[in-house]
């Protein structure tokens, strides 16, 4: 016989079937949801750093108003029109290299309002 660990609740009679993750209906479960967008101020900042990586600067653009999925995607997008590398990490979108000018037209021309940001 298997030693199977209680999982917890998973049909209730008052609400039907229940999340097993996090305890709530299915129908309002909270971990299918995508994650909440960032608090922001509606501007779209485009700003260079090289604290921390030995020299090697990147851009980053912190302040898009997208979901961390969206997000990734628009990454990638981004990373296209540069012809460079990047990654996304804790809602800040890093662009290897120096783009700055690139990605502010860029940004623009998508409809966001954006700025550079930094020295």
């Amino acid at each position: 016989m298997k030693n199977v660990k209680n999982k917890g609740l998973v049909y209730s009679t008052e609400v039907g079937k229940v999340c097993p993750k996090c305890g709530h209906p299915v129908k309002a479960c909270r971990c299918s949801q995508g994650k909440t967008v960032i608090a922001i101020d509606g501007v779209v900042r485009v700003s260079r750093q090289s604290k921390g990586r030995k020299g090697a600067g990147v851009t980053l653009v912190t302040g898009l108003p997208l979901v961390e999925a969206d997000l990734k995607k628009y990454a990638k997008q981004l990373k296209q029109k540069c012809g460079s590398g990047g990654t996304v990490k804790g809602g800040v979108i890093e662009i290897q290299g120096d783009h700055r000018s690139l990605l502010l037209d860029y940004l623009l021309s998508s409809g966001y309002k954006a700025k550079l940001a930094g020295g």
